[in-house]
């Protein structure tokens, strides 16, 4: 997601600074809000996939589906949300669906107080449970207006921000968990994208994990298409298949002729039901 919010020189900066379980199987006693629902079955992609700011045409989306990527990462809404989204529609998800393309909704919510820069959105300990509710809310509703039906994951996209600053980190948990708690009160599975030196790392190694994401999505710029290698914390967390892995950014490729700059993903994780 590198330049999606921030510049890319930025973002990099910002990891710096910020570096000084589970949807289907093991794990759901983490997610203790999915309880008591008859959730619809998860469809799930292992593959390489890849996620740019804006979601590109039908046309380039026609041309990349040459058997390198099956999956694209959208994002669906959010006020931090940095790019318009011209093709992203209704009928855009269908025809692409229709075409094969497995994809990953991400919602860009209210970023941590702590966090260096501006941004149009930001969380504080006093708004953090609001908030959540009030974006988990919209994030389903953007995600179902596109067809992205009940059963799908949305990926709460959380920048890099100092985790040592317990009232800041504090203030994060809430925030994640009362949107990860409003999505599975709409049968949304829950899902979070964040640096593995930092907003990653807060939620794979906090201590109480209720209402935490089941599936996460780490950003380890270390060119290793892998979910497994490379993973940062202990090999019971997040299994069966509740993993992605942003291994590379601001890759210029061509594909059927197009060019787009994409980041790259390995992905083993829960993707939108379209169909």
């Amino acid at each position: 997601m590198a330049g999606h919010r921030q510049s890319k020189k930025r973002r990099y900066i910002t990891w710096a600074v910020a570096g000084a379980a589970v949807v289907a199987g093991g794990g759901i006693a983490a997610q203790t809000s999915m309880a008591a629902t008859t959730w619809p079955a998860q469809k799930t992609f292992t593959g390489r996939a890849f996620d740019t700011c804006t979601a590109p045409s039908l046309s380039a989306m026609k041309a990349w589906h040459t058997g390198f990527y099956g999956a694209a990462a959208v994002y669906v809404g959010g006020k931090n949300r940095g790019c318009g989204q011209p093709n992203l529609t209704a009928s855009w998800v269908k025809s692409v669906s229709s075409l094969g393309w497995k994809l990953i909704p991400i919602y860009v919510g209210a970023q941590p107080p702590c966090q260096s820069g501006s941004s149009p959105e930001k969380l504080t300990a006093s708004t953090a449970a609001s908030l959540g509710a009030k974006d988990a809310a919209d994030a389903v509703a953007k995600a179902s207006a596109l067809g992205m039906k009940a059963g799908s994951p949305i990926y709460l996209d959380m920048e890099a921000y100092d985790i040592t600053n317990k009232a800041c980190n504090d203030a994060v948990l809430t925030y994640v968990r009362a949107f990860d708690k409003g999505l599975r009160a709409k049968t949304y599975r829950a899902g979070y994208y964040g640096f593995s030196s930092s907003s990653a790392k807060a939620i794979a190694t906090a201590e109480d994990k209720t209402d935490l994401p089941g599936n996460l999505w780490y950003a380890l710029w270390d060119r290793q298409n892998t979910t497994t290698a490379d993973w940062p914390w202990g090999s019971t967390q997040f299994t069966g298949h509740s993993r992605g892995h942003q291994y590379l950014v601001n890759s210029k490729e061509t594909h059927g002729g197009v060019t787009l700059t994409v980041d790259r993903d390995a992905w083993d994780a829960p993707v939108a039901i379209t169909g």
